[in-house]
């Protein structure tokens, strides 16, 4: 089990650390992090700001590499601010890993930060942890 990241300004950081220790899981940021550890991995969760509506074109990269993921169970999660002209990252993030052939396990999550360099809303870093431990009692494909 793995927790993949990108952070701009360290609000998605602070997320994926408190998913990844909620669930005793390592967490990589997705520059230490490579195919191989999607393709052969029981639980991948992968987070990224949203920007323009989507993940981050890192983040783009590493899932495009493996040809298939078959078999690996996957969450998808964004931080947001809570007013945005655009869509959000996780929803379009797990729909390209479901593409790929991961199966969801839970439906794509965001925590809302206050704004790009400011805190977390009060309570999300907390959430994070509570969505991380539901991550784990849910059957896989059946979000």
């Amino acid at each position: 089990m793995l927790v993949i990241f990108d952070s701009k300004y360290g609000n998605t950081e602070i997320i994926a650390r408190a998913v990844g220790e909620a669930i005793d899981v390592d967490v990589l940021q997705v520059c230490q992090a490579s195919p191989a550890d999607l393709e052969g991995n029981g639980l991948v969760i992968i987070g990224s700001p949203s920007h323009g509506g989507s993940y981050k074109q890192e983040i783009k990269e590493l899932i495009e590499e493996p040809p298939d993921l078959k078999g690996v169970n996957t969450a998808a999660f964004d931080t947001r601010t809570k007013r945005s002209f655009f869509k959000y990252a996780a929803p379009r993030l797990a729909r390209r890993l479901q593409a790929k052939g991961a199966k969801l396990v839970v439906e794509p999550e965001g925590f809302i930060v206050l704004g790009m360099k400011d805190p977390h809303k009060e309570g999300e870093i907390e959430r994070a942890a509570s969505w991380a431990r539901k991550i784990l009692t849910q059957p896989a494909g059946n979000p």
